[in-house]
């Protein structure tokens, strides 16, 4: 949150903001990525597969990783509209704001993906305590998977699970990222004490493709192959692209 309540709300100072949390994210949260690819490399080294996932905003983050061009091929989104689209769940209930808050929502999701042992997940989650996260996390660790999880320290900290066990997301994870934005999401006050601008999703953005060159970086250092997507608009991109498909298709859903 701006703590500098006598500045002009302006784009100058949300980009000040946003530059701060980006610095701190740099001077903080670089051991933690290294540690998450490594995890990750070690995941596509031994053919398994790393499944991404994010509600809200936070479907920035795992929509980031998968399917685009400098991307990975090994990487699976997992959302909650599978449940509609490979269940029978309906599209509204899925959509719905609920469905976060949703125990069974989040007890659901893995059964419509295949999950094999080497597999890793990544969840982002600003506060990291809604039900429906949390026990999807849950299920994770009762399979006895590696779990990295994007999550605001500032925020989770200051908020009550909302899980019935009492759990937040931070506190099941193999590796935290702090995501260093604040309680609330918000940059910039105004005189009527409401709170504008958020960094989240410009943040999960960031720490994905840091996530993604720091996995090829430990990839390279063992001499393996990086299995990385080109944009279909060049020339053989989409014989490129679709031969790495073929590769991982019975265990990633290219979808939209």
């Amino acid at each position: 949150m701006n703590e500098h309540h006598d500045q002009p709300v302006s784009l100058q100072a949300c980009w000040l903001q946003l530059l701060h949390i980006q610095e701190e994210l740099l001077t903080t949260q670089t051991e933690a990525i290294q540690q998450a690819a490594q995890v990750c490399a070690e995941c596509i080294e031994y053919g398994g597969v790393i499944h991404t996932f994010g509600s809200g905003h936070s479907r920035a983050f795992a929509a980031e990783l998968v399917h685009r061009a400098g991307g990975l091929a090994p990487i699976n989104r997992i959302d909650f509209e599978d449940l509609a689209l490979y269940g029978d769940w309906s599209l509204k209930r899925v959509r719905s704001l609920e469905c976060e808050r949703d125990l069974t929502a989040g007890a659901a999701l893995l059964s419509y993906h295949r999950i094999e042992p080497h597999d890793v997940f990544l969840i982002a989650s600003q506060s990291g305590v809604n039900a429906a996260v949390v026990e999807y996390a849950l299920q994770i660790k009762q399979r006895q998977h590696r779990l990295i999880v994007l999550t605001s320290l500032k925020h989770t900290r200051e908020t009550p699970s909302r899980h019935p066990g009492g759990q937040k997301l931070y506190e099941l994870a193999d590796i935290v990222i702090d995501n260093c934005t604040s309680c609330g999401d918000t940059l910039l006050a105004l005189p009527s004490s409401e709170q504008i601008c958020s960094a989240s999703s410009l943040i999960g953005v960031l720490v994905a493709q840091l996530l993604n060159s720091e996995i090829v970086n430990v990839l390279q250092s063992r001499g393996k192959d990086v299995p990385a997507f080109v944009s279909d608009n060049i020339e053989g991109g989409i014989e490129r692209n679709l031969s790495l498909q073929r590769r991982y298709e019975k265990r990633v859903r290219y979808k939209g």
